[in-house]
């Protein structure tokens, strides 16, 4: 628009500058969800969850669906579309579930069901809203209720249209899963990240610093951890920081800064994909595309 002469460039370095607090909040999200992804911590949730199912796939399916709303409300629901989906079917294959195709659907469903259960919950919020975001108790008394009950609506209707898929039994794995001491780091990174960004939107703090600089600090640690563990020295660390930055940064791309969808297409995609490209995606290596594509629809 700026080379077309169709916008000054000052009125668009402005909008840029406007929307400083959501690219800090996006890369800090990304960072913490990066962390936790290449540490295991998305691997070892499903595993827990296959864990805890004893042998019952429906036990499994709510499972599941409960730790993708955990997921979606802390981690905003990008998180649970694009990073848990890959973890999930990788637990199914190992518990030879016959028929995985529900417990990806729970994942790209709840992604949407519990968007707005916090403002962190979906990326878009923070856009919409802009600087003018409700206070946390505000916030919840608009949507929480709301989200609960679409959390429920989802649920039962999702279980109501997969029960038949959901018969069988499903294989306990033969030993506990285990987190690293990595793992555990990008965990605890997550969650000191959730405790400063409710305490923020309580008091009306912007969301994008606390949400960096806590990625930042886990960030380093995992990395010294890391470097420490294997032996590498500590000079090792700008290396570490630009894979981490190949892994997350095709997610930049897919912001909802950048992307924007039509009403009159909705539901025609929303068949397309959850007839033809859902079931393609249980036997491809990056499940997590289609269930984001899914859930961005």
């Amino acid at each position: 628009m700026i080379v077309c002469d169709l916008l000054p460039w000052r009125d668009a370095w402005h909008a840029v500058g406007k929307g400083l607090d959501v690219y800090l909040f996006l890369t800090g999200m990304m960072i913490l969800s990066e962390l936790a992804r290449r540490e295991g911590v998305f691997d070892w949730c499903a595993s827990v969850a296959v864990a805890h199912a004893k042998e019952s796939p429906v036990r499994l399916f709510w499972l599941i669906y409960g730790v993708g709303m955990v997921v979606t409300v802390f981690l905003s629901n990008d998180a649970t579309a694009v990073v848990m989906t890959p973890a999930v079917l990788a637990a199914t294959k190992t518990a030879k579930v016959e028929k995985p195709l529900p417990y990806l659907f729970a994942c790209a469903l709840v992604a949407n069901a519990a968007s707005f259960v916090l403002p962190i919950s979906n990326p878009a919020n923070l856009v919409l809203f802009g600087g003018h975001m409700p206070p946390l108790l505000q916030w919840l008394a608009l949507f929480g209720v709301p989200s609960s009950f679409s959390i429920v609506a989802t649920g039962a209707a999702l279980y109501f249209v997969t029960r038949r898929d959901l018969a069988g039994t499903v294989e306990e794995p033969s030993e506990p899963a285990k987190l690293s001491a990595a793992g555990r780091l990008a965990l605890g990174g997550i969650g000191l990240a959730v405790v400063a960004l409710l305490i923020a939107s309580a008091f009306r703090v912007d969301l994008g610093a606390p949400t960096l600089g806590i990625a930042v600090v886990a960030l380093g640690l995992v990395v010294v951890q890391t470097t420490k563990h294997s032996g590498k020295p500590p000079r090792m660390f700008p290396g570490a920081c630009c894979r981490w930055w190949r892994g997350f940064s095709w997610w930049w791309r897919r912001s909802p800064l950048a992307s924007s969808s039509t009403s009159r297409h909705h539901r025609s995609l929303h068949g397309i994909v959850a007839s033809k490209v859902m079931p393609f995606a249980v036997d491809t290596r990056e499940p997590s595309i289609f269930t984001s594509a899914f859930n961005d629809l």
